[in-house]
Order: C-alpha cells, then sequence, then structure tokens
C-alpha cells in the first residue's frame, strides 16, 4: 500500500501556526495517546522542546497534565525529516484543487496544475487555508496564514460532493524581538526537574552511553537527549509571566470600532477558550489585569510569542497595546498580530470512523471538522489515517470507545454533538477521566497501535515488559500484610498520606511504581468508573441499523427527530449524547426496534 502526501508547501509540514507548545490541559493525553498508538508528536516534542512541565500537580493524577514550549522550526523540520524518510510515503507540493468521485465514491484528487491522482481513500487535512481569509484591522488578505496562500477553490468541490460547509475564526498574538524586552518586570517560570518528558519511547532518544568506571555499567553521559534541543540550549528554557494594565483596557476600549470582530467585518466563529485581548476586555470588565505569557519560539531565534494578547486590531493599534503591558514598554513587534477566518465542514456529516457520510472512502481530520489546536488535529489524523489503511485493507473500521481515549470522547462529541465554534479538548468533556489518566495512555492504547501496525514490535515489547512489572508489583503488594491487612488495603485507606513498603528483589521502575501507586490509592473510584463503563457499554452494544425511518417512530419529539435523521446515530449509546434528545426519546426507538426484532449487538444485526 503506497501513501502520498500532498501539501501546499513543503517546507512547512507540521508548521506551528500559533504557539509552538504542545500539550496542556487534556492536550497532554491526547500526545500521549497519540504516542501509545504509535504516532510521533510525543517524540518530535520530546526532541524539540525547549521547556517541559507538568500543569495541575496540586489536584488529583486524573488532570495531570504535561506540556512542552517547542523550537518551533526543529519540531518542524524533525516533523519534516520523519515524513519524507518514511517507507511507502511519498511527498509532494501542490494546491489541491478537487476531490474526485464516480458513483458516491472517491478516486482520487486534482491539483491546481491538473494533475490527478488516483487513490482509493482521500484524507482532507485543510487546517485554517480552507478559503482563508486573514484579518489586520480592516486590511483583508486572502491567505491560510501570514505570508502563505490559501486554498481557494477546494470548498466548491466539496459543496458538489454533498458536504455543508461553515465558517470559523481563530488568531495569534504579535511576536516580539526578546532584546527589547525587559524581563526583570515580569516573573520567571522554570521547567520541572527531572524531565517530564511526553513519549513512552524516550529511551530512543539517547544515544550517547559510556561505560562507568570500575564498574562496568553503561549510563547516560546527560541528563537531555543529546540530539535534542535541550541538549543544545544546555538545559532548559525559562518562559515569563506577564500582565495587561489598565492602559491596555483603554486602548482596547477606544479602538473597538476598529476591530473587525467588533465592526461585524468578521462573519466567522472565535474560540471561547481562547479569546483576542479585545473580547477579554470586553467580557470580562471587572478585571483589573490579565495574565500573560513570554515564550521562546527557538533557541536560533530572538522571537518572543506573548500568549495571551491575540488581536485582529490594526497594526498601530497592536503596538500601543503591546507597550502597555508589563515589561514590553519598548519592545519591538517582529510580527504582527491577525484574526484568519477559514471553512470547515460539520462534523455531525462524518461516521465515527471520521469517514464522510456524503462520500465513500473520503475521511477529513483537524481544523476542518470544526477542532482547535495541534492535539486535537493530530488526535483526528492518526484516526483517520488508520482507517483510511483499514478501508484498503477490507477491514472494519477502528472506533475508540470514550472510555478508552481522549481520542475517542473528542471523536464522538464532534460527530455525535457538532460545533459551532472551535472545539477544545478539556479533561471536563472525558465522564471517566480517572481512567484516561495520561500515565496509563501505553496501557490503553499500545496493543491498539500494535493490532493495528503502527507501534513498532521493539516498542511493543517494551510495553509489555512494563505492564508484567505492573502486575507482578501489585501482586506482591496484595500478597504483603501489614499486621491483618495487606499493604494495598492500607494505602486504601483515606487517613494513610504514605507506607514505608518493603523493597522488592529487585529495584521498580520509577514509571512502573508510580502507575502503582495511582491504581492503588484510587482503587475504588476506579472500580465505581469501571462499574459505570460497563453499563454505557450495554447502550453502546443496542446497534440502529441504517435504515431505520425515524419519521416512523411515534412519540418522537420534533427536534430529536431532525437531529436523529441529520446525524444517523451508529448505537442507542451515540443518540443518547445527541442534545435535546431525552430517554423518552430514546425508549420510542428501542420499542420501534425491539417490534421489529432489531435491537441486538452488531454481531446480530
Amino acid at each position: 500500500m503506497e501513501t502520498l502526501l500532498i501539501t501546499m508547501n513543503l517546507d512547512t509540514i507540521c508548521q506551528m501556526s500559533c504557539n509552538p507548545a504542545i500539550g496542556g490541559l487534556a492536550k497532554g493525553h491526547l500526545v500521549r495517546e497519540i504516542d501509545a498508538l504509535g504516532g510521533e508528536m510525543g517524540l518530535a516534542t520530546d526532541l524539540s522542546g525547549l521547556q517541559f512541565r507538568v500543569l495541575n500537580r496540586k489536584k488529583g493524577p486524573a488532570v495531570w497534565a504535561p506540556r512542552a514550549q517547542c523550537d518551533k522550526k526543529a519540531y518542524q523540520f524533525q516533523m519534516k525529516k520523519v515524513c519524507e524518510r518514511q517507507d511507502r510515503l511519498s511527498c509532494a507540493q501542490g494546491e489541491v484543487v478537487a476531490v474526485t468521485t464516480e458513483a458516491g465514491r472517491v478516486t482520487g484528487i486534482e491539483t491546481a496544475l491538473g494533475v490527478r491522482f488516483a487513490g482509493r481513500t482521500v484524507i482532507l487535512t485543510t487546517g485554517t487555508f480552507l478559503r482563508g481569509l486573514l484579518h489586520f484591522g480592516m486590511t483583508r488578505i486572502e491567505g491560510g496564514r501570514a505570508g502563505e496562500a490559501a486554498a481557494a477553490k477546494l470548498s466548491e468541490s466539496l459543496k458538489a460532493i454533498g458536504l455543508s460547509l461553515g465558517r470559523l475564526k481563530t488568531g495569534t498574538p504579535p511576536r516580539l524581538l526578546r532584546r527589547t524586552i525587559d524581563f526583570s518586570k515580569t516573573e520567571r517560570q522554570d521547567g520541572d526537574e527531572p524531565v517530564p518528558y511526553f513519549s513512552h519511547w524516550t529511551d530512543e532518544l539517547f544515544h550517547v552511553e559510556q561505560e562507568e568506571p570500575g564498574i562496568g555499567t553503561r549510563h547516560r553521559t546527560s541528563a537531555y537527549p543529546p540530539n535534542s534541543v535541550l541538549a543544545q540550549a544546555g538545559g532548559q528554557v525559562p518562559c515569563h509571566i506577564t500582565y495587561t494594565t489598565s492602559k491596555t483596557a483603554e486602548i482596547v476600549r477606544a479602538n473597538l470600532h476598529k476591530s473587525p470582530l467588533y465592526a461585524g467585518v468578521i462573519k466567522g466563529v472565535g474560540p471561547r477558550y481562547c479569546p483576542s485581548i479585545e473580547d477579554k476586555i470586553v467580557r470580562f470588565a471587572d478585571k483589573q489585569r490579565h495574565q500573560l505569557f513570554l515564550e521562546p519560539e527557538g533557541i536560533n531565534t530572538e522571537e518572543i510569542y506573548i500568549n495571551g494578547l491575540s488581536t485582529s486590531m490594526p497594526y498601530e493599534v497592536q503596538v500601543a497595546l503591546v507597550h502597555s503591558v508589563v515589561g514590553c514598554e519598548n519592545a519591538e513587534i517582529m510580527r504582527p498580530a491577525y484574526a484568519v477566518e477559514y471553512d470547515y465542514a460539520d462534523p455531525t456529516q462524518l461516521t465515527p470512523w471520521l469517514e464522510s457520510k456524503a462520500c465513500n472512502n473520503l475521511f477529513l481530520a483537524g481544523q476542518i471538522n470544526g477542532t482547535s489546536g495541534y492535539e486535537e488535529a493530530a488526535g483526528q489524523g492518526i484516526m483517520a489515517g488508520i482507517n483510511a489503511a483499514l478501508r484498503v485493507k477490507g477491514l472494519p473500521p477502528l472506533v475508540l470507545g470514550r472510555d478508552q481515549a481522549y481520542i475517542g470522547v473528542l471523536i464522538d462529541d464532534l460527530v455525535t454533538k457538532g460545533t459551532s465554534e472551535p472545539y477544545r479538548m478539556f479533561t471536563s468533556r472525558a465522564e471517566y477521566r480517572l481512567l484516561l489518566r495520561q500515565d496509563n495512555a501505553d496501557l490503553r492504547l499500545c496493543r491498539i497501535g500494535y493490532e493495528v501496525g503502527l507501534l513498532p514490535k521493539s516498542r511493543y515489547e517494551k510495553f509489555l515488559a512494563k505492564e508484567t512489572a505492573i502486575n507482578a508489583e501489585l501482586e506482591r503488594l496484595r500478597s504483603t500484610k501489614d499486621g491483618s491487612l495487606t499493604l494495598e488495603q492500607v494505602l486504601k485507606r483515606p487517613d494513610v498520606k504514605h507506607v514505608d513498603l518493603p523493597q522488592p528483589e529487585s529495584p521498580v521502575p520509577e514509571d512502573v511504581a508510580a502507575e502503582v501507586e495511582v491504581i492503588i490509592k484510587y482503587a475504588g473510584y476506579i472500580e465505581r468508573q469501571q462499574a459505570e463503563v460497563e453499563r454505557m457499554r450495554q447502550m453502546e452494544s443496542m446497534v440502529i441499523p441504517d435504515w431505520v425511518d425515524y419519521d416512523a417512530i411515534l412519540g418522537l419529539k420534533t427536534e430529536s427527530r431532525q437531529k436523529l435523521k441529520r446525524i444517523r446515530p451508529q448505537t442507542l449509546g451515540q443518540a443518547s449524547r445527541i442534545s435535546g434528545v431525552s430517554p423518552s426519546d430514546l425508549g420510542m426507538i428501542m420499542i420501534w426496534l425491539k417490534a421489529r426484532g432489531r435491537v441486538g449487538s452488531p454481531e446480530q444485526q
């Protein structure tokens, strides 16, 4: 099986359009899941990371979230190298202007040069380029991002296929010249030590080892991978925290009429959880100041990303805004901020395996499905890629459940509920988040990654060794007594904060010990969530056949009938998560199906 990756500019494969950061709340979970399935994002982050931290440490392990500030160019070129060296993958430059079809099935794509490439499956990942329009104040420029052309013609092809498109908007802040910032007025933010790497396969990043004199054992010569950005930088690079001032708010209020967002020029809906500075000042008028982060874009550039100051104001207003920020009174703007509008397809037009319902073998992933963020895009991308390959092989699609992965929650939310604004993943969206911790992503997904052929055998064997070690240590705790109780029972008691465990015969790796501690300490909560999962699985096992006529089911509310007809849920469980579909509606569907003898598992259909 051969695959073609075609993009408008080969030099910007995996270019980070906004903040060169990976992970964060819930997003870090997605990256570790991608890594467990066999994806590259975690490894590329570990090699290009400038600073690593784990967020939410003061809270429970379910919401601990790794985050890394990356070197933008190092990340991009690492990914470019991986793509170009991948067996049976060809990379080509060109603008795709049409998806070709025949009898409701995709047959390939056509470029602006009139070249046609045939393919049994096609995956579209258009980012912000689909009829992209950049806004710098009242100045509008067609483009997918600053300095790059938009994909102007593909939208019409998608509409002709039968896809319904809408408009969304996102934005980015100015980039500042490092030496013009007074960091003495800001708060320094350092990374965590030891470095909390993303990938489960971090040992593969260490290539320089030597014999330890007199002992003969091998050890790493550096705390950082020698081929990583951290090693080049001599350690982690700090970020800095600063704040807006009352002057910032005055400037925004005095210039709102110059904002395309508030002047009604921008029609697309922006991200609720990453608002522009204009939105912040208007919506949170009572706040005296807003926190901002000064984050480096790389070790070989002087550009600083000012996180939290996204705007589409004119350039002269941006200069005044930057100079109103603490420590940035004399800062120079290297790249101006802007907003970008782009087309997206309502994700309820997709199956749970990300295939278009309007055209067989056409898969969509990323911002074209209404999401925001590199991690959400990558999670969809790996699943679309897996399912496109499975389709070519004639195998059934892979769908991750909400109890299996944040990727499963993300895709189920999109295809079931849709979105009218850029969708961002949060831990609060996952009802089983104690089961979906970032630390156990490998335990949840490595088997799946290996079975679909993405995870190499060497990594799978490492996973099996870790799993065996975890089970052995759990068994040891369950059999060791402390008086009348096993140590497992002692650790479960809420009043127990620490127990000195008898040492095992051989040392337990840190990651194994940490995993065992979480499993033991939260065993009661985990068991309750697993019981909830089993109850929901009964609903998920009740398949709704494609031929169901919702107009024939008496008693359904009009809203429910309309949404069920549009989304066409695969199971009763998916139907239950559609906004507006009530328990009584579900009961009506079950009665209707039972009357026809069609309620059961997929195997019974």
